[in-house]
């Protein structure tokens, strides 16, 4: 590949605001090695031949708005081509707007079309011999964005990604995050942060985790005077070195700049070009007094660090409580508990005695949600009415839960009726999630149509202060019913100005666009209710300090204002969008993708192509699916293979050579999916066996050995009418009877011989058997690794459901870790994949859904019609598994598998 440059784009899950540069792990590993002597007088930058010649991240905030731009240079000076990564982590809310690869003198530009149009695009370019490529957003949520480039030898690429953001104030100050992580040394590494605040800057501060204190003060230079801020990271190679003689970096964690702005003038507007944007923040406001509800998931898949966590931020959180505070406690498992069925005082005692209640709260049951969340506003309805609407304290209602509504009423769409009917917009509901298995967007839906807003507690060593971190944003509420209004007259278009409270530490954010002609009459006004008084302010466009402010700041100010927004508007239609259907629906997303367009915004509803890219096999990128949807194929991220070539007008489509060494089966699992990995083509194959609870299916047989494993199904205890009955499987019988072996395991236990009167273990068991050349290894409530002397290895997974569930039961997974050595005649809906499978991938097109890509496959001599999508592989991370893209042969495997999927379907465990 000598003078060209392959390239592989990955956009994947859902990230927060950071930033990864770095090279491949490989050259990573070389990296570490010990180059680099005590003699050594030069400091070794390159790694295998490959050098990041620079890394730039250059940021710059107009008015909260922030542009972010980042380039890096890579130069491979080695006599061969080698391969690099460049990994960009963008906040969530951020919009990418541009994307650029400068390779050898050769431009290649992004395009963002709508996602029709940018399809039509691709396939005209790849039936003319172009090179095209697509790069797309994932939803609401922006997700990680990797380049793998193969750089040619004496050669270079450069890079340019462009994304733009409005930066959120929480907690007092406004947070630009990034992460920082070459993994290797930077000749040139600058990241370089400029802020312009018409309002003026407060206070200005930046810190890397990873640099000592003194350190940081040779390397971090900071200024802020008046409307300016200046942060400057720019490390010398030395200054990145790990330690005096090392050729590895220290540049491993987090660069995070921090500011705020004065507060002195109630009123910020900011006008220009025909838009405004009007910052509502006011200082030296009274605390309002507050009623306070905590709706709390006791159901059984609590159980653990969760509810300790639970515990111990709500025991945090109640010392915290101010005496002119009221509250109360729900609990809602399969029955509903309340602490004491209405407010009372925030008194010592009353705290005293709730934290007791906090502490000797046990688990119990499934997650009756709708009746726990009836119970909590039915509660605070009780108390406001009891009050006058000027001396009304503050409501607040705060659900926590881990799962899915199976008690009581589990219709979604009725339990967000029910809960809209009840609050009937009176107060903010805030729900917070609990680990990933939880359906989040049900939770951010029901949040948004009731003024608050949704956050996932991630299940990690600090979910506590994860816990505590969300409710101080909310803890010290300062004025309800906020309005912020202008003349109907002057303004075409307005973002949301309606809130139903604002709290200390954060900001009211309204932009909009103004009538032509009217800029004379434009004004705002503000009312709200505050602590026992009447909030009422009016703020006027100062002229004269606009024209100021843009002279300033020149057209970027100008520009700015109209991009902020645009950016603002289409959040909140994308929001609107969530929930709703039909032709609202249409509507909504008509207006994004107008929009998306015009400001030339990576939306959900757009795409950006980028000419002279195409896909590794010649093929569209794919998409993957959202790890929230219970949908098995209802793909929303987007995972990327690109190759492109710098000095080739035509197509670089790279042929894997066929490999004459077995396939790895990552295995099945869930619903059941089976995956089968084809090093070869360095993809993956996916089928579903759609079969009754019962039924016992061959997964491996070797006839020359006699070496089986078979699965028996087992399904849901109930779910809803008209519903796919999930199944999965309950029982797995191995048997060798070379070795006189047998093996029955279930979510249970785990039994040796059976049929002989064996030893039984349970999953709480730590353990290590050996039988005649095979070996058991139990790995308490983890999994389960069987290995056979020249054989094979392979691993179970236990998958647990929360106790009591009325509908899910624990179920298992099955994995081939190894099958080198299994005979050439071995079978079985696994087993048959234990050799070489050559397959074709051709005519990618959209599906019935847009956000489907559909192609044809031809494997085993038939053509088949497949969806890219992903699975999960739990081989390696038991709990929360690893997603596999995959091409899905649909029908039970129809055409991949041979014969049909009955010829599998076998009359006993063993």
């Amino acid at each position: 590949m000598d003078g060209a440059l392959g390239l592989r784009v990955l956009l994947c899950g859902y990230l927060v605001s950071l930033l990864t540069l770095q090279a491949m792990p490989a050259l990573a590993l070389a990296a570490g090695k010990a180059r680099g002597s005590e003699k050594r007088q030069a400091v070794d930058t390159t790694v295998d031949g490959v050098l990041i010649r620079s890394l730039k991240v250059n940021c710059k905030v107009t008015s909260r708005f922030a542009h972010y731009v980042i380039t890096s240079q890579v130069v491979n000076s080695a006599d061969e081509a080698r391969e690099v990564a460049f990994d960009v982590e963008i906040p969530k809310t951020a919009f990418i707007s541009d994307f650029a690869i400068t390779a050898d003198g050769n431009a290649f530009v992004g395009n963002i079309k709508d996602k029709v149009s940018a399809w039509k695009q691709y396939r005209k370019a790849a039936i003319s011999g172009e090179n095209a490529g697509l790069v797309r957003a994932s939803g609401r949520n922006m997700e990680q964005f990797t380049i793998h480039i193969t750089v040619g030898a004496q050669s270079k690429a450069t890079f340019q990604l462009t994304y733009e953001e409005v930066l959120k104030r929480r907690l007092m100050q406004y947070d630009i995050v990034i992460k920082v992580k070459p993994k290797q040394l930077v000749h040139h590494f600058e990241i370089d942060v400029d802020i312009f605040e018409p309002q003026g800057i407060s206070k200005l501060d930046a810190q890397a985790s990873f640099l000592s204190k003194e350190l940081a003060a040779q390397t971090i230079k900071k200024s802020f005077s008046g409307k300016k801020g200046h942060v400057l990271f720019r490390p010398t190679v030395r200054q990145q070195q790990a330690c005096p003689t090392c050729s590895t970096s220290l540049l491993n964690g987090v660069f995070k700049v921090t500011y705020d702005v004065n507060r002195d003038k109630l009123c910020d507007l900011l006008v220009a070009n025909n838009y405004f944007t009007h910052f509502f923040a006011p200082k030296n406001l009274t605390n309002m007094s507050k009623n306070l509800v905590f709706v709390i998931d006791i159901s059984g898949s609590m159980e653990g660090q969760k509810v300790k966590q639970t515990k111990e931020a709500l025991l945090k959180i109640l010392g915290d409580m101010r005496p002119m505070d009221n509250f109360d406690l729900v609990l809602f498992g399969s029955k509903v508990q309340s602490w004491k069925g209405s407010l009372v005082p925030a008194s010592k005692d009353n705290l005293q005695a709730a934290q007791e209640f906090v502490r000797r709260f046990s688990l119990a049951g499934a997650t009756n949600l709708n009746g726990g969340l009836l119970r909590g506003i039915e509660i605070l309805n009780k108390a406001q009415g009891s009050h006058s609407e000027l001396s009304s304290p503050a409501s607040i209602l705060i659900m926590l839960t881990d799962g899915e509504p199976t008690e009581g009423e589990t219709d979604r769409p009725q339990i967000l009726k029910n809960v809209r009917n009840a609050i009937r917009g009176r107060f903010p509901l805030y729900n917070l999630g609990f680990g990933h298995d939880l359906d989040f967007s049900f939770l951010e839906v029901m949040s948004m149509e009731n003024n608050g807003w949704a956050q996932r507690i991630y299940e990690d060593h600090d979910a506590t202060q994860q816990l505590q971190g969300f409710y101080n944003q909310v803890a010290s509420p300062l004025l309800t019913d906020v309005e912020l209004q202008y003349p109907q007259d002057a303004v075409l278009a307005l973002t949301q100005h309606r809130h139903k409270q604002y709290y200390d530490g954060s900001e009211i954010v309204v932009a909009g666009r103004i009538a032509d002609h009217k800029l004379s009459s434009f004004k705002a006004d503000v009312r709200a209710h505050g602590e026992r008084q009447e909030f009422k302010a009016t703020c006027l466009v100062d002229e004269e300090e606009m024209k100021k402010l843009l002279r300033e700041r020149g057209h970027m100010l100008e520009n700015h204002v109209e991009r902020l927004w645009a950016y603002l508007t289409i959040q909140e239609l994308l929001a609107k969008r969530m929930k709703t259907e039909g032709e609202e629906r249409a509507n909504l997303s008509s207006q994004v993708l107008k929009m998306s367009l015009d400001y030339q915004f990576v939306t959900p509803l757009t795409s950006m192509t980028i000419r002279g890219l195409t896909d590794q096999d010649g093929l569209e990128p794919t998409i993957d699916k959202s790890p929230e949807d219970s949908q098995p194929l209802e793909m929303v991220g987007h995972r990327r293979t690109f190759v492109l070539s710098a000095t080739q007008p035509s197509p670089t489509v790279h042929s894997p050579i066929v490999s004459k060494l077995p396939n790895r089966v990552t295995g099945v699992d869930t619903d059941p999916h089976f995956i089968i990995y084809v090093p070869q083509k360095e993809d993956s194959l996916c089928f579903n066996i759609n079969e009754e609870p019962g039924v016992i299916l061959s997964l491996v047989q070797d006839p020359d050995t006699g070496f089986l494993v078979n699965g028996q199904l087992i399904g849901n205890k109930a779910g809803s009418p008209g519903q796919h009955e999930g199944t999965y499987f309950g029982r797995l019988g191995i048997s060798s009877p070379t070795s006189d072996f047998e093996l029955e395991v279930t979510p249970r236990n785990i039994t040796l011989n059976p049929n002989s009167g064996g030893p039984v273990f349970s999953w709480t068991d730590q353990a290590v058997l050996h039988k005649d050349g095979v070996v058991v290894t139990i790995n308490k409530k983890r999994n389960l690794v069987v290995s056979v002397d020249d054989g094979a290895t392979f691993e179970i997974v236990l998958h647990r459901t929360w106790r009591g569930s009325a509908i899910h039961q624990d179920f298992l997974g099955f994995y081939v870790l190894d099958s080198s050595r299994m005979s050439a005649r071995t079978r079985g809906l696994l087993g048959q994949f234990f050799h070489p499978l050559d397959f074709e991938v051709f005519d990618l097109h959209p599906g019935s859904d847009p956000m489907k890509s559909d192609a044809t496959m031809m494997v085993k001599n038939r053509q088949l019609t497949v969806t890219r999508g992903l699975q999960k592989d739990y081989s390696k991370d038991a709990r929360h598994g690893t997603e596999v893209s995959c091409w899905f042969v649909h029908n039970n495997g129809a055409g991949l598998i041979d014969g049909v999927h009955t010829d599998y379907i076998v009359p006993d465990i063993f």
